[in-house]
């Protein structure tokens, strides 16, 4: 390996490993060595990113991913060894000097501007406008897709997961097993916390990202105690005055006492559970949050907990709370509230009272939204296949669209309006209303003035032509930044803690019934006057014209 390419890894280990500009598909090879054979180097190409549809039949999108982008760009090289496997890979009949003119690329005259990561953005509206020769700005898009779709993807299914539970509600992603592959769990606990989510259960992303990590234990370690005896050592030293206390001596003696309170049979109570709830409560005196429905939270669960929890406080501790797997959740966790308030008020324990209730169990949005209809007093979600699979629509469609070449405007035609791309060089504006909500996104081409606070503004629908309304708004926002240029990265990507503050910003600024989950009003993205007649001038000028016989 040569000292550049040790250079270009060094600098890759600052972002995923996987993402190099091999992570492509092979058309955008072959598509730059037939531009090069086309003597197409020097061709100057705007292209634009965008998606069509909101996601999980709702009427907004997160905008992710912008950080990675800018890291691609900033690494893009192809090392040795890629070029190695490229020329094993293409036809014998690839000559020489392409590889060579791969080997010195980079994307110093690349030129990206974007809307900022974490904001609400709406079909049409390009999230990033690349600019630059024709080759590099194509070799990108596979790689630029991949960073920005499952990452929008992702924080929109969390923001949703957030707006639906309501802001005092925890919501902690549980997805890592369930992940497609690693690479995939380590983006969406990345993009869930984006998204509005308080943590993770994944250790490696609370390292990466400095995401809060949280986490209990699992069924399997209240099944592998089987009996009191199986209890090493039940000691612990008292939070304040160091004595020794016997933990299972107290929890048994609580557990006694309680039984008539919650009107449970201590026999009735698994030895084993409270077995491991003492072992937990040994190791984590200061953190004990414990799973009761490994056998029966009313007849079992919850009485157990409770001894072991009124136990560490002889001891100086306070419980965290528990969690639920499994049930109905609504019911138990009302029987779970109750159960705290009734020892709480017992024992002269206010805090017992307002013990954290955790439920976890394939939740999705759907599930808390019953949930909140049942009155439940769940205070965190646990929530992992239904978050990091986004399994109401797995792909957001991102596309990639050459809209200028040379300074010529590009048009993609289709049978589908739906699919027909927006020509030319263009700037974006959100127009706000007077009560303060965004009102409008309006696509104008570059050359046009910007929209100004106050003055009235036709804006119209792309492509129904008696769809058109008049806005005067009362602020107007530019959506682009220049974030990369001249082979450098031009705005720094603010620390995720900032992005996802941004989220539930940019939320904030649209009405709610934009936001509802049945039935949201759909928020318009307009075009001006001169680019909808510049898009049908276009349109006539580049289609066929049919002949009837």
């Amino acid at each position: 390996m040569s000292n550049h390419d040790l250079v270009i890894n060094r600098k890759m280990a600052r972002q995923n490993g996987i993402v190099q500009p091999l992570l492509t598909d092979l058309y955008q090879i072959t598509m730059a060595y037939a531009y090069w054979k086309s003597g197409k180097v020097n061709d100057v190409a705007v292209f634009d990113l965008f998606f069509r549809t909101n996601p999980f039949q709702g009427e907004f999108t997160i905008f992710a991913g912008l950080e990675e982008c800018l890291k691609f760009l900033e690494n893009f090289h192809y090392s040795d060894s890629d070029i190695d496997y490229l020329m094993q890979t293409l036809p014998d009949n690839i000559e020489p000097e392409f590889y060579a003119y791969l080997k010195d690329l980079t994307c110093k005259d690349i030129k990206l501007s974007a809307i900022e990561e974490g904001s609400v953005v709406f079909p049409r509206v390009p999230l990033l406008r690349i600019e630059g020769p024709l080759i590099v700005a194509q070799l990108l898009e596979t790689t630029l897709l991949t960073l920005v779709n499952f990452a929008s993807l992702m924080a929109t299914n969390a923001a949703r997961y957030r707006m639906v539970a309501g802001k005092n509600v925890s919501l902690l992603e549980f997805g890592l097993r369930r992940a497609q592959g690693p690479d995939g769990g380590l983006s969406a606990s990345k993009y869930a916390y984006v998204g509005g989510f308080d943590g993770t259960s994944n250790v490696l992303a609370g390292k990466m990202f400095n995401i809060p990590v949280k986490g209990t234990h699992a069924h399997s370690f209240v099944t592998s105690f089987s009996t009191l005896q199986d209890i090493s050592s039940a000691a612990l030293r008292h939070a304040e005055t160091q004595e020794q206390c016997d933990l299972l001596q107290l929890a048994a003696d609580w557990r006694r006492r309680i039984s008539a309170i919650l009107d449970v049979s201590p026999d009735e109570a698994s030895d084993g559970e409270l077995a491991a709830l003492i072992s937990y409560a040994v190791a984590f005196p200061t953190g004990f949050l414990a799973l009761v429905d490994t056998y029966d939270v009313k007849r079992s669960g919850l009485l157990n907990f409770c001894a072991v929890a009124l136990a560490l406080n002889d001891c100086g501790y306070r419980a965290v709370g528990i969690r639920i797997d499994s049930g109905d959740l609504a019911y138990l966790s009302v029987l779970a509230r109750n159960t705290f308030e009734q020892i709480a008020e017992a024992f002269k324990l206010n805090w017992f009272a307002k013990l954290t209730i955790v439920a976890s169990n394939d939740i999705n949005e759907d599930t808390i939204l019953s949930l909140n209809e049942q009155g439940h007093k769940i205070d965190c979600f646990g929530i992992g296949t239904h978050l990091v699979t986004c399994q109401r629509q797995p792909a957001l469609g991102c596309v990639y669209k050459l809209v200028e070449i040379n300074g010529q405007p590009r048009i993609k035609l289709s049978q589908d309006v739906g699919k027909v791309t927006i020509p030319g060089h263009k700037e974006a504006y959100r127009l706000f209303g007077a009560d303060g909500h965004a009102l409008i996104d309006l696509l104008q081409r570059s050359s046009e003035p910007a929209p100004i606070i106050g003055q009235k503004v036709l804006c119209r629908h792309p492509f129904q032509e008696s769809k058109r309304a008049y806005v005067i708004p009362s602020k107007v926002e530019h959506l682009y930044k220049v974030y990369w240029s001249e082979g450098r990265i031009c705005v720094r990507p603010k620390p995720l803690s900032e992005v996802r503050a941004r989220v539930q910003a940019s939320l904030r600024t649209l009405r709610q019934d934009i936001k509802r989950n049945l039935n949201p009003t759909p928020y318009k993205v307009a075009v001006s006057d001169d680019l909808y007649s510049f898009i049908h001038d276009l349109w006539l000028q580049n289609a066929p014209i049919g002949e009837l016989s």
